[in-house]
């Protein structure tokens, strides 16, 4: 069987043509594919105005031939512009790459834009052309906020520095903006007068509070207070003086967490030492007293608590001699003068205020140099010699002591009483009535008149003595007139012998 034979050469001739023309064709596009752009994005935000700022690079694939930007198109669809220095902005779009180079463009968005994305196209030299875009996803980044001008008054945060003892405080706002306008926060400082060094109630504010606030262009304040020479607790605290507590009572309002450097709010949005004091070396009261003496022996003793720091009721002790005592309260501002020692109680006298005597709280009765002086009248005849004293009405009991010869008689006079004394007539021409209580003397002489020469009992008359007759009318004017005049002579006689004739 002859086969006829198939000839190869023509299909083969015709396939390698077409591969001849396929890699032609590839050979001239792939220098056009060549020809493009990268295009990337770097974003930073701007917290002057709150908008994002997108730096784009575009850089030739080229580095034999430069390229220039034909048209740009941006979203979002703001202005897409190279920076030069000294000169304005120019847009992208005209704007040539060199060659192998690149060219930097910003774009400012809004401070909550999402996505971006920059289209280019460039056309070279050499008359290729080419559209290239680039993008940044924003999705993850939170929003670009402004840069606050200003720190919301809710926000702040302070300093503070603290004294109790000198009553003294600043506060500072941190940081470098003050607060925004209109507002104004407040701080101040207050001192107290303290039942005890430690806190206790109840406590009643000092002198005036200081309060200042910070606001506008103020920034930091001083805060100055008196503070008690006494028991005090000084107190700086968040707000102005209506926040102030007065008095501080048991049970009652506290401040709390509003002392600065509390931890608590808002006292820890101020960082410093505690802003509270409990301090003092004294009591916050005024105890004095005073004293009279009265003319029958006892003491009239003034209890007062009216002194500038007197804020609390006193209890005082009253104590006398032989075990005697009593106690009185007073109120703050308040006096009492209805205490009186007894009489046999009042040789020494004590006024105690906690156990301890106060300054100026011991005295001792002396008698008033007003009250009346006791009274010695004296009856004489040829038989006796009589000597009454007299102590008047509303003083004190008076030891007299009557010595005629080398008798003494000695008797205790009571206010209002009289005390009589009778010697039988002698030889002595005087007698002496001593008040040793008093410091006081008297020196009576005996002269009866009417005597016959004898002094009674049918004896003679001693010699010396005057012999006259007894006249009872003369003796009664010369009582009277010892009445008269008894206040005078023992006034005038301390230590000192007077002579009477009786």
């Amino acid at each position: 069987m002859i086969r006829p034979k198939l000839s190869l050469r023509r299909p083969l001739a015709v396939l390698a043509a077409a591969l001849i023309g396929m890699t032609g064709a590839a050979m001239v596009a792939a220098p056009a594919s060549a020809h493009h752009t990268t295009i990337t994005g770097k974003v930073v935000c701007d917290q002057l105005t709150g908008e994002r700022v997108i730096t784009w690079k575009v850089v030739n694939s080229e580095r034999n031939t430069a390229a220039t930007i034909k048209t740009v198109t941006a979203e979002p669809s703001t202005p897409v512009q190279v920076l030069v220095a000294g000169a304005e902005p120019r847009n992208l779009q005209g704007t040539a790459i060199p060659r192998g180079g690149f060219v930097e463009a910003v774009q400012r968005v809004p401070g909550d834009t999402k996505f971006a994305k920059l289209t280019v196209d460039a056309r070279w030299d050499n008359k290729r052309e080419k559209v290239n875009d680039g993008s940044v996803n924003l999705d993850r980044d939170q929003p670009c906020t402004p840069a606050p001008k200003c720190v919301d008054a809710s926000q702040a945060k302070y300093s503070h520095t603290f004294d109790g003892p000198k009553g003294t405080a600043t506060v500072k706002l941190e940081g470098n903006l003050p607060l925004c306008e209109g507002a104004e926060q407040y701080f101040t400082l207050v001192s107290y007068f303290a039942p005890r060094p430690q806190f206790a109630t109840p406590q009643y504010v000092y002198g005036s509070p200081d309060s200042d606030f910070l606001g506008g262009t103020q920034t930091e304040i001083e805060l100055n207070v008196e503070v008690p020479e006494c028991y005090t607790q000084v107190d700086l605290i968040w707000g102005g003086v209506d926040e102030v507590i007065d008095p501080l009572v048991e049970n009652g309002p506290r401040y709390g967490s509003k002392k600065l450097g509390d931890r608590g709010a808002p006292g820890n949005r101020s960082s410093g030492p505690p802003g509270w004091y409990n301090g003092g070396d004294k009591n916050c009261t005024t105890p004095a007293s005073t004293f009279a003496s009265n003319c029958d022996g006892t003491v009239t003793v003034s209890l007062s608590n009216d002194g500038k720091i007197s804020r609390y009721p006193v209890e005082f002790e009253v104590r006398g001699e032989n075990g005697w005592s009593t106690k009185v309260t007073v109120d703050p501002g308040k006096a009492n003068n209805e205490t009186v020692v007894p009489a046999e109680n009042a040789g020494k006298i004590e006024v105690l205020v906690d156990g301890k005597v106060i300054e100026g709280g011991t005295y001792t009765w002396e008698r008033p140099e007003d009250c009346p002086l006791p009274a010695v009248t004296t009856e004489a005849d040829c038989e006796k010699f009589t000597l009454t004293a007299t102590n008047p009405e509303g003083n004190s009991p008076v030891k007299v002591e009557f010595t005629y010869g080398d008798k003494t008689e000695t008797r205790t006079v009571e206010p209002g009483k009289s005390e009589t004394v009778i010697f039988k007539a002698g030889d002595e021409e005087t007698a002496l009535v001593v008040l040793p209580e008093l410091g006081l003397e008297l020196e009576v002489v005996y002269a009866p008149e009417g005597c016959d020469g004898g002094t009674g009992g049918g004896e003679e008359p001693p010699p010396g003595l005057p012999v006259t007759g007894a006249a009872a009318g003369g003796i009664a004017a010369g009582a009277i007139a010892l009445l008269a005049i008894g206040a005078v002579l023992f006034v005038m006689a301390r230590r000192r012998r007077i002579h009477f004739t009786a």
